[in-house]
């Protein structure tokens, strides 16, 4: 079936479902008219983020298409279920907030060392060839430079959420192509901070922008002197003393505190709120909290992003799809064939063989989540137009749901220039590395400790988990791998697991009590599938 078909038919469905119908749909119609629109509205996006992941799963695809097509469902230009579309929208904006700190959490200097000169040669090179394309393209049509710029930035950056996914569904993410797509997702993610400072800016005229530029460099650089000075001096102290009480609750709600008064204190500059939030997940990302606080906002930050992509499907309407499908359907194909050609081009100068340099250009061909966000800030400030925004949107996600099937296509077209030059498939050196395995130890008292010596011993990798801070401190002023976080806890482990050089070969469980330790193998079980052994005894 066509994409517009398709679209079609959604729309055709949606209009029925809203004139009449079954009986059945008509009474639970008549009763959500009963129910407050604003009690209505929570019920509805409540059930909408609930009912998602599931049924994208049975079809293999990302959540992210699910919270989109279901904005489009329910929104103005569908079944119109949601009445109170501004209220949702600004408290969708806060799950933008949580991803932006997540993302700064993501920058510990391991994983900075790891993919480095992928992010800042490979990263920087895509980034900037492909903003100065697709700015030059605009500018031909007759765009402003202003909006020639948020246009090359916002389709510049592809869409972590899809790659990221793929990668890991496919054990794919420590290969060398692997590797050099998620610098350059890295640099990209970097890419969007200045893009959030800069857009709202453009809206002015020469002389306003030049001196609003100049302001927002010396608000940036006194929030990042302050922001960091506070960091080093105050948050260290103020989460030891948190989590020195050992109380779930206390310990989120200083997360959420430290998140929202940084977007706070960003915001009250005349910055982006989300600045604030990513120097906040900066400066935890290297310490010992850093796995807890993931596991803590998890929830959060999925419930809050799934409102906010629902939210930006709103946006999306099939009418204006539908009329203009050959100019989505034309700008779909450019961008997906200018990011292609670019990201092998550069990939392959940089160093990769041509299959790795083929397969990430396919993979990171598509638009990202945070073109969305670069769009909507920049018609807020009349760089563009609602009709036009919507069109962006379309095809953004139109690109979304082809990364798939490209992906496929990535590693057939790979696989075929392989078989044709008649060359063994070997991994390299350093790819080998990056796959070697480590021991998982659950708690860090007397035996906890007494394993690690003996791994350290054998020159075998571990990392390790504690619930006393003060314990857990001690071990990182020894240099040691030792975090803070409850072992106890599913979402731990799972954070854990989506690391990148996570390799998992064996766990050993030394917590206090039997009932901690029969808890934690029994989360083990379903958090990690493929280990060699997972071993129990009493810490201490």
């Amino acid at each position: 079936m066509s994409v517009p078909s398709l679209a079609a038919n959604v729309h055709n469905f949606a209009e029925k479902l809203a004139s009449g119908g079954p009986k059945a749909l008509r009474s639970m119609g008549e009763m959500a008219h009963q129910i407050h629109g604003g009690e209505r509205d929570t019920i509805v996006l409540l059930l909408a983020t609930a009912l998602v992941h599931p049924v994208m799963n049975l079809f293999g695809l990302s959540p992210v298409l699910g919270f989109l097509f279901a904005g489009m469902l329910l929104g103005p230009a569908g079944l119109q279920w949601v009445s109170d579309v501004e209220t949702t929208t600004k408290l969708a904006e806060l799950g933008v907030v949580f991803f932006l700190f997540e993302m700064g959490l993501e920058l510990e200097l391991e994983r900075l060392k790891s993919v480095g000169r992928d992010a800042f040669t490979l990263g920087t090179a895509q980034f900037l060839l492909t903003t100065f394309l697709i700015g030059s393209l605009a500018l031909k049509a007759g765009a402003t430079g202003a909006v020639a710029l948020v246009l090359g930035g916002g389709l510049a950056l592809s869409s972590s959420a899809f790659v990221i996914q793929l990668l890991n569904e496919k054990g794919e993410l420590a290969s060398r192509f692997g590797r050099a797509s998620f610098g350059i997702l890295l640099l990209q993610d970097l890419a969007v901070v200045p893009l959030l400072v800069v857009t709202p800016l453009l809206g002015g005229t020469g002389a306003q922008l030049g001196a609003a530029l100049r302001l927002a460099v010396i608000k940036s650089v006194s929030a990042l002197s302050f922001i960091f000075v506070f960091g080093r001096y105050m948050l260290q102290y103020v989460y030891r003393l948190v989590a020195s009480a050992r109380d779930q609750t206390s310990f989120l709600a200083i997360t959420l505190v430290t998140v929202l008064s940084m977007a706070g204190f960003t915001a009250a500059l005349g910055l982006s709120d989300t600045l604030g939030a990513f120097l906040a997940g900066v400066l935890l990302a290297e310490t010992k909290y850093r796995y807890q606080i993931e596991a803590d906002i998890a929830p959060f930050r999925g419930l809050l992003l799934g409102l906010f992509f629902i939210t930006t499907g709103f946006a999306i309407d099939l009418k204006v799809a539908i009329a203009s499908w050959p100019l989505i359907l034309g700008g779909t194909l450019t961008l997906l064939a200018l990011k292609t050609a670019i990201t092998t081009l550069v990939c392959a100068v940089g160093g990769l063989k041509l299959t790795a340099a083929l397969r990430s250009g396919l993979l990171l061909s598509q638009g990202g989540e945070f073109s969305f966000v670069i769009f909507a800030l920049a018609q807020q400030h009349g760089l563009l137009l609602p009709t036009q925004v919507k069109l962006l949107l379309t095809t953004v996600v139109l690109t979304m749901f082809l990364t798939p099937f490209l992906n496929e296509l990535g590693l057939k077209a790979s696989a075929a220039l392989e078989r044709s030059s008649g060359k063994l498939i070997l991994p390299s050196p350093d790819e080998a590395a990056e796959k070697s395995n480590y021991v998982l130890i659950a708690g860090f008292g007397r035996v906890g400790q007494a394993v690690a010596e003996m791994l350290t011993a054998k020159l075998v990798r571990y990392k390790a988990f504690d619930m006393d801070p003060y314990k857990v401190a001690e071990a990182r002023k020894l240099g040691l791998p030792v975090f803070f976080g409850d072992a106890t806890r599913p979402e731990v482990l799972q954070i854990l697991m989506k690391e990148s050089e996570a390799n998992i070969s064996s766990v050993v469980v030394t917590l206090d009590t039997e009932r901690d330790c029969t808890k934690t193998l029994a989360q083990i079980e379903k958090s990690i599938e493929e280990i060699d052994a997972v071993n129990q005894t009493m810490g201490g």
